[in-house]
């Protein structure tokens, strides 16, 4: 297991966490629904508007370069949302094979339209694809949405897809401090599992993970 942040390169938006924090309790319960309130409705509910922008790019540059993907790898995105890594990656990376998997009928419908016949809805517990199918898994904050033993499952499933020698990446919700706690206490919406450092490890080896992850922390 290795702690990696290969998202150092995305964009640090501001949090207006006053605002959201006075909003939560009435906006979580829409904001799990993953439809459009929760991608394109209002900030207290989700993204606010999630639209490409191409701030995935150097993400998907990171990615090839650190695990080695070309023309013929496949890669699945669990979580994919509407699909804009995907897109990416193929951008940077010309025939590679993408998958993606996401909960969200509506972030499949809106999805980019060069990758939404690779989508699949479904979730992380269960994923519908063989064994070893993958050269490279990635699961960027999704499976913190989900109960803890279906988040353990979901990382036994990321282990089951990944062939050998392939590598998987995993970013979920934590802190590293008790003033990031409190913040994210107070800004998250849809997270059912999160845990410091040292719970997310001891989950991680439970469900046998061995591949890369790093934290998403609220400023």
């Amino acid at each position: 297991m290795r702690e990696i942040d290969l998202l150092d390169s995305y964009p640090k938006a501001k949090r207006d966490i006053e605002s959201r924090a006075a909003a939560v309790d009435d906006q979580r319960e829409v904001a799990k629904q993953f439809g459009r309130e929760y991608f394109d409705g209002e900030r207290t509910q989700g993204y606010g508007g999630y639209h490409y922008d191409g701030r995935w790019v150097r993400v998907a540059e990171r990615l090839r370069d650190e695990y080695g993907i070309t023309a013929g790898s496949r890669v699945l995105d669990i979580g994919s949302g509407k699909g804009f890594l995907l897109h990416d990656l193929r951008q940077v990376i010309p025939g590679v094979e993408v998958f993606g998997l996401d909960i969200s009928a509506y972030g499949i419908a809106l999805s980019m339209d060069d990758v939404r016949a690779r989508l699949v809805r479904g979730t992380a517990a269960a994923l519908p694809f063989e064994s070893a199918a993958f050269d490279v898994v990635t699961c960027i904050n999704t499976i913190h949405n989900l109960p803890r033993d279906q988040c353990k499952q979901a990382v036994r499933e990321i282990e089951r897809v990944k062939r050998p020698g392939g590598h998987s990446y995993v970013q979920v919700d934590s802190w590293l401090t008790e003033e990031q706690h409190q913040k994210f206490e107070r800004w998250q919406l849809t997270a059912q599992t999160y845990f410091a450092p040292a719970g997310w490890r001891a989950l991680f080896a439970e469900a046998g993970y061995s591949d890369d992850y790093y934290w998403t922390l609220t400023e």
